[in-house]
């Protein structure tokens, strides 16, 4: 059966995870995460999609990203696939792939955004590198939290608003660190990312389906199949 396409829309945020393969290390040094940061700026430019968040962790990748049109975010990240990798095995003196499969993507209702992007850089901490976002160099926290100078990082409307100057801004951004994300949100961004739909409220998925014509909101998870001896013991 084909793979069913992405979902993508001009304008609406994505959520991107990408693995390495067998969940394998694709950094092992600065120079890797400066070269895929690079990369990433680079391309980001190039087919017009604004970054808003990312964290770059040893064995993947989280990104929050904007296209401005259809195929847009596809042609970003297979620019920095191609570069990187070429990159990778020519430093490590290896072949053959780094990714796990393709990357992952899901939609990201504006309302959602600005937890999305806390989830992102909040990796490093829920993954026990550092007890504070800040404490981890390959993350978008230092720009959005902080006022580090990142020409990857272009903020989003939604992180315009939290204050009409820059200080204003990095401060409730900061405050919103505060409070813990709840489990159930925790496992509501994780299912949607891995499921690969769009996450947000019921309008925002119905405006998604009637859009692309296909189902936006996760689905239960199979039950396992039930053995003969299973069925003989219930009946």
């Amino acid at each position: 059966m084909p793979r069913l396409p992405r979902f993508d829309i001009a304008n609406v945020p994505q959520h991107v995870i990408q693995r390495g393969h067998g969940g394998n290390p694709c950094f092992f040094a600065a120079m890797d995460y400066r070269c895929y940061l690079t990369q990433l700026l680079h391309a980001s430019r190039r087919w017009e999609c604004s970054v808003h968040a990312y964290v770059l962790m040893s064995n993947h990748v989280h990104l929050l990203v904007t296209p401005s049109r259809l195929g847009a975010m596809a042609n970003m990240m297979q620019a920095i696939g191609r570069n990187y990798v070429s990159y990778f095995n020519a430093t490590y003196h290896r072949s053959g792939t780094l990714w796990e499969g393709r990357y992952k993507s899901c939609l990201i209702d504006a309302d959602y955004l600005l937890t999305c992007q806390r989830y992102i850089e909040l990796n490093p901490v829920r993954a026990g590198l550092t007890g504070e976002p800040s404490g981890y160099p390959w993350s978008s926290y230092g720009s959005n939290a902080l006022g580090d100078a990142d020409p990857v990082v272009v903020p989003h409307m939604e992180y315009a608003a939290l204050g009409s100057s820059p200080d204003e801004r990095m401060r409730a951004y900061r405050q919103q660190f505060l409070v813990d994300i709840g489990p159930e949100v925790l496992t509501e961004i994780r299912a949607y990312i891995q499921q690969q739909r769009a996450l947000g409220s019921p309008s925002f998925q119905a405006r998604v389906e009637t859009m692309l014509g296909r189902y936006a909101r996760t689905r239960p998870a199979h039950r396992p199949r039930r053995t003969p001896e299973a069925v003989a013991q219930d009946s």
